[in-house]
């Protein structure tokens, strides 16, 4: 299994997440990802730079590192084709080394443009085509496309870089995943649902890379672990659907009004006891996943890339 890190950008700047891009590869990591975000979840968080630029920055501070988006939503507010480009251009830039991690989204970032927020069967459909327009246009010279959501004409990205990005598909639920085996050279899970593994590989998944996300905070003790965690991922302790439809940060500040530190821990790991985080790394291997990035909550990385560089990416082959 190899053991990566991700960048939160609805937490933090783009420069130091290019520091701390450097850093990881420097600790060890073998992966990073960044999310994707024009809103971040609440205004405590406080960040939303654009991921484009950032990706650029960190193709020129790292050298061996995998990156990945995690993920882009390439259906409502990006048309799929500039996606492509941008993709594209990314990949040139980090030659064998970038993915295209791509998901249905959140309608925290996709409303903004006035566009009515589609139902979940939609938003796959509508996935389902705008990774078709990315292939199409990877292939290079004049491309057309006329279907039920998006139009192309004659359009020809002419920075190709020599090998294309994997496209991995994030997905949550049996359609979601079966979609994912479907069209996606990799899949994406938050949770070590080795349910999900299973029917990716059935649905056309088999032999292809299987992402997980761990959430961490590392700090001086426990409670203050699990303080940070609250302050700053509230949203982790929401359930069901609402991730997917609440439209502004205001509205997810109500959302978790009632959510507890406990909650929260239910999602975050605040343990400060190596052998917990490298059980958590286990158990998504062990329901199949064999790359798994890793998020810390707050603003103290270095203290999250010293607890790793020194007790658990040892111990993890």
């Amino acid at each position: 299994m190899r053991v990566g890190y991700h960048l939160s950008s609805e937490e933090h700047r783009p420069a130091p997440m290019l520091q701390w891009a450097r850093r990881a590869e420097q600790a060890g990591f073998q992966l990073l990802t960044i999310s994707d975000h024009f809103h971040p979840w609440t205004r405590q968080q406080g960040q939303s730079p654009f991921v484009w630029s950032v990706l650029g920055g960190i193709a020129q501070v790292t050298e061996r590192v995998e990156v990945g988006t995690a993920v882009t939503c390439p259906t409502v507010r990006t048309h799929p084709a500039i996606i492509a480009q941008a993709a594209a251009t990314t990949a040139d830039m980090m030659p064998g080394r970038f993915f295209l991690g791509v998901g249905t989204g959140e309608a925290l970032n996709e409303h903004i443009l006035g566009d009515r927020w589609p139902s979940s069967g939609a938003r796959r459909e509508m996935l389902e085509e705008a990774v078709e327009v990315i292939r199409l246009l990877w292939r290079g010279g004049s491309q057309s496309h006329y279907g039920r959501y998006y139009t192309v004409e004659q359009a020809t990205i002419f920075t190709l870089p020599e090998q294309l990005p994997p496209i991995v598909v994030s997905g949550f639920g049996p359609h979601s995943v079966k979609l994912a085996g479907r069209i996606g050279d990799g899949y994406m899970n938050t949770a070590p649902d080795a349910g999900s593994v299973e029917g990716f590989r059935r649905a056309g998944g088999e032999g292809k890379r299987c992402y997980g996300k761990l959430d961490v905070c590392i700090a001086a003790s426990e409670a203050e672990a699990r303080r940070i965690a609250h302050a700053t991922w509230p949203t982790s302790g929401l359930r069901g659907e609402l991730g997917q439809v609440l439209p502004l940060p205001a509205h997810f500040e109500q959302a978790v009004a009632t959510v507890r530190e406990e909650d929260v821990a239910e999602s975050i790991l605040c343990s400060q006891d190596p052998d917990q985080h490298v059980a958590a790394l286990r158990e998504f291997a062990d329901a199949g996943y064999d790359q798994v990035v890793v998020q810390q909550a707050g603003d103290d990385q270095e203290r999250f890339f010293s607890f790793y560089e020194s007790h658990v990416l040892p111990r993890i082959g």
